[in-house]
């Protein structure tokens, strides 16, 4: 279920659909599928899956986080790979992290700060964004600011207290959070059912294997053992000497 090839199912259900869009254009729509990314702890996972679509001459929109212990956007490699998006078509965006505030006039202000650090560093607007792990207060908030889209604002999210697969909404959310579909899976029947439709998928989730979530978390915790080794080396030519020996003793992350 989170199979490159089962993502490119996905993308042939929707771009049949007819009613594939982005966020801007959805506004003024009685009827779309919005497909968002929010790029969780690999930039290298979220250019792969980007990839992916653009074989399937597919576009969508990619998420980034300007405070991640997990990547640093501002990296060369990475600020590389995520205008080589922009440039293939898709859109780019702030995925904010909260990072315990909670007053709404300072997370406004920080939103906006963000995205012009973003905007500067990438050397193109960023103009939407997504909130990582929204309160219920974030939700009820409704944010909206002048010139910049919240992919939670209501025109393309439906916000109900104690939320399941069966509750009436406006828009439809499916996610793939917790490598799980809480509220349904992007299927014909349910793609179908509701003529407005946002899905979050999450690119560090998706392999071309497919792995289940402990296989997952296995795949990446090694890949970002090779990336330390990697970056380190780049860096200096301190730890040279030991770098062979512990790429050939890379650990075997089965047996944690």
């Amino acid at each position: 279920m989170f199979s490159y090839e089962d993502y490119r199912r996905m993308i042939r259900l929707i771009k049949e659909s007819g009613r594939y869009m982005g966020y801007r254009r959805a506004m003024e729509s009685d009827a779309f599928i919005i497909m968002r990314h929010d790029v969780e702890y690999s930039v290298e996972r979220a250019y792969a899956l980007a990839k992916v679509e653009e074989s399937m001459d597919f576009t969508s929109n990619f998420f980034f986080q300007w405070t991640n212990n997990s990547y640093n956007v501002l990296s060369r490699k990475n600020v590389n790979m995520i205008r080589d998006m922009r440039e293939r078509g898709h859109k780019i965006g702030l995925h904010f992290a909260l990072n315990g505030m909670t007053d709404m006039d300072q997370i406004r202000k920080s939103i906006r700060k963000e995205m012009e650090i973003l905007s500067e560093m990438f050397g193109f607007e960023v103009k939407q964004f997504s909130v990582h792990r929204p309160s219920l207060d974030i939700l009820r908030e409704n944010i909206r600011m002048e010139g910049i889209l919240n992919a939670y604002q209501d025109d393309f999210f439906t916000f109900a207290e104690n939320i399941s697969k069966d509750t009436p909404v406006a828009v439809k959310y499916l996610s793939d959070a917790n490598h799980i579909w809480r509220y349904g899976y992007p299927d014909e029947e349910t793609l179908s059912k509701h003529p407005k439709v946002q899905i979050l998928i999450h690119p560090f989730a998706w392999t071309p294997e497919g792995y289940d979530n402990f296989e997952n978390y296995q795949s990446l915790l090694a890949e970002k053992y090779r990336e330390i080794i990697d970056s380190v080396d780049r860096e200096c030519k301190d730890f040279c000497e030991y770098r062979r020996w512990f790429l050939k003793e890379t650990p075997d992350w089965g047996k944690l």
